[in-house]
Protein backbone atom coordinates (compact mmCIF):
# COMPACT_ATOMS: atom_id res chain seq x y z
CA UNK A 1 0.00 0.00 0.00
CA UNK A 2 0.77 3.41 -0.28
CA UNK A 3 1.30 5.60 3.14
CA UNK A 4 -0.02 8.85 3.47
CA UNK A 5 1.54 10.02 6.33
CA UNK A 6 0.86 13.85 8.23
CA UNK A 7 1.89 16.70 6.25
CA UNK A 8 4.07 17.83 9.22
CA UNK A 9 6.34 14.85 8.64
CA UNK A 10 7.45 16.63 5.18
CA UNK A 11 9.17 19.17 7.92
CA UNK A 12 11.09 16.45 9.21
CA UNK A 13 15.01 16.61 8.28
CA UNK A 14 17.14 13.39 8.90
CA UNK A 15 19.94 15.22 10.79
CA UNK A 16 21.13 12.47 12.25
CA UNK A 17 24.82 11.10 10.68
CA UNK A 18 24.18 7.53 12.32
CA UNK A 19 21.98 6.15 9.92
CA UNK A 20 23.69 7.56 6.62
CA UNK A 21 25.92 4.36 6.19
CA UNK A 22 25.39 1.25 7.33
CA UNK A 23 29.63 0.69 7.37
CA UNK A 24 29.21 2.95 10.19
CA UNK A 25 27.76 -0.11 12.39
CA UNK A 26 31.25 -2.23 11.57
CA UNK A 27 33.54 -2.42 14.86
CA UNK A 28 36.06 -0.61 12.56
CA UNK A 29 34.42 2.42 11.93
CA UNK A 30 35.19 5.57 13.90
CA UNK A 31 32.67 8.37 14.97
CA UNK A 32 33.20 11.39 15.72
CA UNK A 33 29.66 12.39 14.89
CA UNK A 34 27.37 11.51 17.67
CA UNK A 35 26.56 12.43 20.94
CA UNK A 36 27.86 9.41 22.75
CA UNK A 37 29.90 9.26 26.18
CA UNK A 38 32.99 7.29 26.04
CA UNK A 39 31.72 3.48 26.59
CA UNK A 40 35.06 1.94 28.75
CA UNK A 41 34.05 4.64 31.20
CA UNK A 42 30.38 3.18 31.98
CA UNK A 43 30.25 1.86 35.69
CA UNK A 44 29.59 -1.24 35.05
CA UNK A 45 30.38 -3.26 37.62
CA UNK A 46 28.62 -1.17 40.18
CA UNK A 47 25.31 -0.92 37.75
CA UNK A 48 25.65 -4.90 37.41
CA UNK A 49 25.75 -4.96 41.34
CA UNK A 50 22.59 -2.33 41.37
CA UNK A 51 20.59 -3.96 38.99
CA UNK A 52 21.27 -7.45 40.90
CA UNK A 53 20.23 -5.81 44.01
CA UNK A 54 17.50 -4.46 42.49
CA UNK A 55 16.16 -7.77 41.56
CA UNK A 56 16.46 -9.74 44.29
CA UNK A 57 14.18 -7.39 46.20
CA UNK A 58 10.90 -8.97 44.24
CA UNK A 59 9.16 -7.87 41.41
CA UNK A 60 7.32 -4.69 41.93
CA UNK A 61 10.36 -3.09 40.32
CA UNK A 62 9.04 -4.76 37.10
CA UNK A 63 5.50 -3.13 37.68
CA UNK A 64 3.94 0.20 36.67
CA UNK A 65 4.77 3.40 38.36
CA UNK A 66 4.52 6.76 38.65
CA UNK A 67 3.82 9.00 35.75
CA UNK A 68 5.96 11.58 37.22
CA UNK A 69 8.52 8.96 37.99
CA UNK A 70 10.17 7.29 41.55
CA UNK A 71 10.19 10.02 44.22
CA UNK A 72 13.16 8.41 45.51
CA UNK A 73 14.81 9.70 42.57
CA UNK A 74 13.19 13.11 42.59
CA UNK A 75 14.45 13.65 46.06
CA UNK A 76 18.17 12.75 45.42
CA UNK A 77 18.06 15.08 42.48
CA UNK A 78 16.40 17.68 44.79
CA UNK A 79 19.13 16.85 47.15
CA UNK A 80 22.04 17.07 45.01
CA UNK A 81 21.23 20.26 43.38
CA UNK A 82 20.55 21.79 46.86
CA UNK A 83 24.24 20.41 47.85
CA UNK A 84 25.88 22.14 44.92
CA UNK A 85 23.91 25.22 44.68
CA UNK A 86 22.66 24.67 41.58
CA UNK A 87 18.53 25.58 41.75
CA UNK A 88 16.55 24.40 45.11
CA UNK A 89 13.30 23.10 43.60
CA UNK A 90 10.16 20.89 45.10
CA UNK A 91 10.06 16.78 44.10
CA UNK A 92 6.93 17.93 43.47
CA UNK A 93 7.77 20.02 40.38
CA UNK A 94 10.23 17.09 38.70
CA UNK A 95 9.20 15.53 35.66
CA UNK A 96 11.55 12.11 35.30
CA UNK A 97 11.85 11.64 31.43
CA UNK A 98 12.99 8.77 29.07
CA UNK A 99 15.80 11.39 28.02
CA UNK A 100 16.33 15.14 27.46
CA UNK A 101 15.17 14.57 23.76
CA UNK A 102 11.81 13.53 24.98
CA UNK A 103 11.66 15.76 27.59
CA UNK A 104 11.86 18.57 24.71
CA UNK A 105 9.64 16.57 22.90
CA UNK A 106 7.16 16.96 25.53
CA UNK A 107 7.34 20.57 26.10
CA UNK A 108 7.13 21.28 21.95
CA UNK A 109 3.70 19.12 21.89
CA UNK A 110 2.00 21.20 24.35
CA UNK A 111 3.80 24.57 24.50
CA UNK A 112 4.18 25.43 20.17
CA UNK A 113 1.45 25.21 17.99
CA UNK A 114 2.51 24.79 13.92
CA UNK A 115 3.34 28.28 12.68
CA UNK A 116 4.61 29.79 15.89
CA UNK A 117 8.56 30.88 16.59
CA UNK A 118 10.89 29.45 18.81
CA UNK A 119 14.26 31.64 18.79
CA UNK A 120 17.38 28.86 19.48
CA UNK A 121 21.15 29.67 19.09
CA UNK A 122 23.32 29.96 16.21
CA UNK A 123 24.19 27.37 15.62
CA UNK A 124 22.03 24.62 17.52
CA UNK A 125 21.49 21.19 18.75
CA UNK A 126 20.40 19.24 15.95
CA UNK A 127 17.68 17.05 18.10
CA UNK A 128 16.18 20.17 18.99
CA UNK A 129 15.64 21.13 15.46
CA UNK A 130 14.60 18.10 14.87
CA UNK A 131 11.72 18.71 17.20
CA UNK A 132 10.87 21.87 16.39
CA UNK A 133 10.61 21.31 12.55
CA UNK A 134 8.41 18.19 13.18
CA UNK A 135 5.93 20.21 15.11
CA UNK A 136 5.84 22.85 12.17
CA UNK A 137 7.79 25.73 14.24
CA UNK A 138 9.62 28.39 13.17
CA UNK A 139 12.49 28.36 13.88
CA UNK A 140 14.51 31.75 14.15
CA UNK A 141 18.45 31.82 15.28
CA UNK A 142 19.78 34.35 17.59
CA UNK A 143 23.14 36.14 16.98
CA UNK A 144 25.78 34.62 18.93
CA UNK A 145 29.19 35.00 19.92
CA UNK A 146 32.11 33.51 22.47
CA UNK A 147 29.55 34.36 25.52
CA UNK A 148 26.54 33.36 24.50
CA UNK A 149 23.47 35.17 23.16
CA UNK A 150 23.78 38.22 22.52
CA UNK A 151 21.07 40.76 24.17
CA UNK A 152 20.45 42.48 21.36
CA UNK A 153 19.64 40.53 19.03
CA UNK A 154 17.54 38.90 21.46
CA UNK A 155 15.31 41.81 22.12
CA UNK A 156 15.65 42.33 17.98
CA UNK A 157 14.49 39.01 17.42
CA UNK A 158 11.51 39.39 20.31
CA UNK A 159 10.25 42.23 18.88
CA UNK A 160 10.07 41.38 15.32
CA UNK A 161 9.02 38.14 15.72
CA UNK A 162 6.85 37.86 19.36
CA UNK A 163 8.41 33.84 19.80
CA UNK A 164 6.61 31.22 21.96
CA UNK A 165 9.84 30.15 23.06
CA UNK A 166 13.82 30.40 23.54
CA UNK A 167 15.54 26.80 23.24
CA UNK A 168 19.03 27.65 24.91
CA UNK A 169 22.17 25.30 26.79
CA UNK A 170 24.20 28.04 28.63
CA UNK A 171 26.53 25.29 30.04
CA UNK A 172 29.02 23.84 27.23
CA UNK A 173 26.04 23.51 25.25
CA UNK A 174 25.85 21.57 21.95
CA UNK A 175 27.44 21.88 19.33
CA UNK A 176 29.78 24.25 20.14
CA UNK A 177 30.64 23.90 23.93
CA UNK A 178 30.45 27.85 25.12
CA UNK A 179 29.97 28.80 28.43
CA UNK A 180 27.93 32.13 28.67
CA UNK A 181 29.34 35.08 30.87
CA UNK A 182 27.00 35.87 34.42
CA UNK A 183 26.53 39.45 32.28
CA UNK A 184 24.94 37.64 29.28
CA UNK A 185 22.54 35.30 31.28
CA UNK A 186 21.17 37.70 33.57
CA UNK A 187 20.84 39.96 30.35
CA UNK A 188 19.14 37.13 28.70
CA UNK A 189 16.77 36.40 31.91
CA UNK A 190 15.58 39.94 32.25
CA UNK A 191 14.78 40.65 28.69
CA UNK A 192 12.46 37.13 29.06
CA UNK A 193 10.96 37.86 32.11
CA UNK A 194 9.80 41.30 30.35
CA UNK A 195 8.63 39.75 27.50
CA UNK A 196 6.52 36.70 29.06
CA UNK A 197 8.94 34.22 27.18
CA UNK A 198 9.12 30.60 27.82
CA UNK A 199 13.24 29.54 28.34
CA UNK A 200 13.78 25.96 27.92
CA UNK A 201 17.25 25.57 29.63
CA UNK A 202 18.96 22.07 28.40
CA UNK A 203 22.15 21.66 31.06
CA UNK A 204 22.63 17.81 29.61
CA UNK A 205 26.48 18.67 29.43
CA UNK A 206 26.86 20.92 32.90
CA UNK A 207 28.84 18.32 34.89
CA UNK A 208 31.07 17.90 32.14
CA UNK A 209 33.59 20.83 33.36
CA UNK A 210 37.69 20.33 32.81
CA UNK A 211 40.34 22.42 34.67
CA UNK A 212 41.57 21.97 38.10
CA UNK A 213 38.37 23.86 39.15
CA UNK A 214 35.29 21.41 41.24
CA UNK A 215 32.27 20.98 39.11
CA UNK A 216 30.47 22.53 42.80
CA UNK A 217 32.09 25.59 41.98
CA UNK A 218 31.67 26.27 38.41
CA UNK A 219 28.21 26.29 39.11
CA UNK A 220 28.24 28.65 41.98
CA UNK A 221 30.14 31.33 39.96
CA UNK A 222 28.02 30.29 36.48
CA UNK A 223 24.16 29.55 37.76
CA UNK A 224 21.56 28.08 35.38
CA UNK A 225 18.95 30.73 34.06
CA UNK A 226 16.97 28.53 36.39
CA UNK A 227 18.37 29.30 39.55
CA UNK A 228 18.60 33.17 38.44
CA UNK A 229 14.73 33.14 37.97
CA UNK A 230 13.47 31.42 40.98
CA UNK A 231 16.18 34.06 43.31
CA UNK A 232 13.73 36.45 41.75
CA UNK A 233 10.66 34.32 42.35
CA UNK A 234 9.52 33.83 38.72
CA UNK A 235 8.70 30.74 36.70
CA UNK A 236 10.28 31.75 33.23
CA UNK A 237 12.43 28.57 32.70
CA UNK A 238 11.97 24.97 32.16
CA UNK A 239 15.17 23.03 33.75
CA UNK A 240 16.29 20.20 31.30
CA UNK A 241 19.02 17.53 32.08
CA UNK A 242 19.73 14.04 31.73
CA UNK A 243 21.95 11.22 33.25
CA UNK A 244 22.90 10.03 29.61
CA UNK A 245 26.04 12.14 29.50
CA UNK A 246 27.21 11.09 32.84
CA UNK A 247 26.13 7.52 33.49
CA UNK A 248 24.60 5.80 30.92
CA UNK A 249 22.61 6.64 27.75
CA UNK A 250 20.78 3.15 28.00
CA UNK A 251 19.01 3.92 31.03
CA UNK A 252 17.25 6.49 29.23
CA UNK A 253 16.66 8.88 32.36
CA UNK A 254 16.31 12.66 32.08
CA UNK A 255 14.39 15.50 33.20
CA UNK A 256 12.50 18.79 33.43
CA UNK A 257 11.94 20.71 36.54
CA UNK A 258 10.07 23.90 36.74
CA UNK A 259 6.92 25.24 37.03
CA UNK A 260 4.30 23.33 38.99
CA UNK A 261 0.69 24.05 36.21
CA UNK A 262 3.84 23.45 33.06
CA UNK A 263 5.18 20.43 34.78
CA UNK A 264 1.57 18.95 35.24
CA UNK A 265 0.50 19.36 31.68
CA UNK A 266 4.04 17.29 30.24
CA UNK A 267 3.19 14.61 32.81
CA UNK A 268 -0.64 14.68 31.02
CA UNK A 269 1.19 14.14 27.69
CA UNK A 270 3.25 12.24 28.90
CA UNK A 271 0.66 9.52 29.65
CA UNK A 272 -0.17 9.70 26.10
CA UNK A 273 3.57 8.89 24.74
CA UNK A 274 4.98 6.03 26.90
CA UNK A 275 2.66 6.32 30.32
CA UNK A 276 6.04 6.61 32.29
CA UNK A 277 9.34 6.00 31.87
CA UNK A 278 10.95 2.72 33.21
CA UNK A 279 10.64 1.82 36.32
CA UNK A 280 13.05 -0.69 36.67
CA UNK A 281 15.89 1.25 35.15
CA UNK A 282 15.38 4.45 37.52
CA UNK A 283 15.42 2.11 40.46
CA UNK A 284 18.80 0.79 39.53
CA UNK A 285 19.99 3.74 38.70
CA UNK A 286 19.11 5.33 42.27
CA UNK A 287 20.70 2.12 44.01
CA UNK A 288 23.70 2.63 41.68
CA UNK A 289 23.68 6.35 43.28
CA UNK A 290 23.25 5.60 46.62
CA UNK A 291 25.84 2.81 46.62
CA UNK A 292 28.72 2.77 48.64
CA UNK A 293 30.85 1.73 46.17
CA UNK A 294 29.72 4.55 43.72
CA UNK A 295 30.71 8.33 44.80
CA UNK A 296 28.96 10.78 41.76
CA UNK A 297 31.70 13.32 42.12
CA UNK A 298 34.92 10.99 42.27
CA UNK A 299 33.27 9.56 38.97
CA UNK A 300 32.17 12.93 37.76
CA UNK A 301 35.89 13.85 38.13
CA UNK A 302 37.33 10.49 36.78
CA UNK A 303 34.86 11.48 33.64
CA UNK A 304 36.39 15.05 33.07
CA UNK A 305 39.80 13.85 33.54
CA UNK A 306 39.79 11.65 30.43
CA UNK A 307 38.02 13.69 28.72
CA UNK A 308 39.91 16.75 28.64
CA UNK A 309 42.89 14.87 27.71
CA UNK A 310 40.79 13.60 24.68
CA UNK A 311 40.12 17.42 24.00
CA UNK A 312 44.03 18.46 24.10
CA UNK A 313 45.15 15.58 21.77
CA UNK A 314 42.24 16.91 19.44
CA UNK A 315 43.07 20.54 19.56
CA UNK A 316 47.18 19.42 19.08
CA UNK A 317 46.11 17.07 16.13
CA UNK A 318 44.61 20.24 14.87
CA UNK A 319 48.10 21.71 14.48
CA UNK A 320 48.93 19.43 11.76
CA UNK A 321 49.71 21.21 8.48
CA UNK A 322 46.54 19.42 6.38
CA UNK A 323 44.72 21.11 9.38
CA UNK A 324 46.08 24.60 8.61
CA UNK A 325 44.08 27.07 8.85
CA UNK A 326 41.42 25.56 10.65
CA UNK A 327 39.81 27.42 13.40
CA UNK A 328 37.84 26.38 16.55
CA UNK A 329 36.38 27.32 19.31
CA UNK A 330 38.16 25.41 22.64
CA UNK A 331 35.20 24.58 25.27
CA UNK A 332 36.16 24.25 28.92
CA UNK A 333 33.56 21.26 28.52
CA UNK A 334 31.19 19.29 27.26
CA UNK A 335 31.67 16.80 24.48
CA UNK A 336 32.42 18.58 21.30
CA UNK A 337 34.59 20.92 19.24
CA UNK A 338 33.13 23.65 16.79
CA UNK A 339 35.57 24.08 13.70
CA UNK A 340 35.36 26.25 10.65
CA UNK A 341 37.05 24.48 7.69
CA UNK A 342 39.92 25.85 6.11
CA UNK A 343 39.68 27.52 2.43
CA UNK A 344 35.46 26.87 2.99
CA UNK A 345 35.53 23.93 2.64
CA UNK A 346 31.94 21.94 2.70
CA UNK A 347 31.04 20.31 5.31
CA UNK A 348 29.21 17.73 3.75
CA UNK A 349 31.20 17.24 0.95
CA UNK A 350 34.20 16.63 3.46
CA UNK A 351 31.43 13.94 5.33
CA UNK A 352 30.77 12.09 2.16
CA UNK A 353 34.54 11.50 0.96
CA UNK A 354 35.12 10.69 4.77
CA UNK A 355 32.39 8.04 5.19
CA UNK A 356 34.63 6.31 2.06
CA UNK A 357 37.65 6.20 4.61
CA UNK A 358 35.41 5.29 7.67
CA UNK A 359 34.85 7.82 9.44
CA UNK A 360 32.57 10.54 10.13
CA UNK A 361 31.39 13.89 11.79
CA UNK A 362 28.60 15.58 11.91
CA UNK A 363 28.76 18.68 9.38
CA UNK A 364 28.13 21.97 10.54
CA UNK A 365 24.39 23.30 8.23
CA UNK A 366 22.81 20.43 9.90
CA UNK A 367 22.95 22.55 13.23
CA UNK A 368 20.68 25.39 10.92
CA UNK A 369 17.02 25.29 10.51
CA UNK A 370 18.13 28.76 7.97
CA UNK A 371 21.12 27.09 5.59
CA UNK A 372 24.05 28.61 7.53
CA UNK A 373 27.14 26.35 8.56
CA UNK A 374 28.13 24.61 5.21
CA UNK A 375 32.17 25.48 6.58
CA UNK A 376 31.50 24.36 9.80
CA UNK A 377 31.99 20.79 11.29
CA UNK A 378 31.20 19.48 14.73
CA UNK A 379 33.92 16.93 16.08
CA UNK A 380 33.05 14.32 19.20
CA UNK A 381 36.14 14.03 20.98
CA UNK A 382 34.33 11.95 23.99
CA UNK A 383 33.55 8.84 22.53
CA UNK A 384 36.41 7.66 20.53
CA UNK A 385 39.17 6.39 22.58
CA UNK A 386 42.96 8.03 22.09
CA UNK A 387 43.92 5.60 19.39
CA UNK A 388 40.30 5.80 17.61
CA UNK A 389 41.15 9.80 17.78
CA UNK A 390 43.88 9.51 16.39
CA UNK A 391 43.32 7.65 13.76
CA UNK A 392 39.98 9.53 12.59
CA UNK A 393 41.30 13.09 12.98
CA UNK A 394 44.32 11.89 10.31
CA UNK A 395 41.82 10.37 8.06
CA UNK A 396 39.71 13.28 7.86
CA UNK A 397 42.96 15.28 7.27
CA UNK A 398 43.90 13.40 4.59
CA UNK A 399 40.41 14.31 2.45
CA UNK A 400 40.68 17.74 3.50
CA UNK A 401 44.43 17.85 1.60
CA UNK A 402 42.60 15.62 -1.28
CA UNK A 403 39.90 17.91 -1.21
CA UNK A 404 42.80 20.90 -1.52
CA UNK A 405 44.35 19.40 -4.13
CA UNK A 406 41.40 18.34 -6.44
CA UNK A 407 40.62 22.38 -5.82
CA UNK A 408 36.73 21.84 -4.56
Amino acid sequence: MKFLFASRVSNMPAFSVRSEDSRQRHESWISLAEELPAEELFPLSQLGEAAGTVFSAGPRVLQYGEVAGSLALRQWLHARWKQDQRLSVDPANILLTSGSQQTIDLLVRIYVNSGETVLVESPAPPGCLQVLHLQGARVIHVACDEQGIIPESLDEMIRLHRPKLLFVSPNFGNPTGRVWSLERRQAVLALCMQHELLIAEDDAYGDLHFGSEPVSSFRQRYPTLFKLDRDQGGNHVLYIGSFSKTIVPALRIGWAAGDEHLIQVMSAAKQTADWQSSTMNQTILLRLLQSQRFDWSSHITMLNREYDIRLKLMLELLKRPNWRGTEVEVPIGGMFLWAQLPDQLDGEALLSRALEKGVSFLPGARCYASGEGSSSIRLNFTHPGRDELLLGMNLISEVIAEMRHDGK
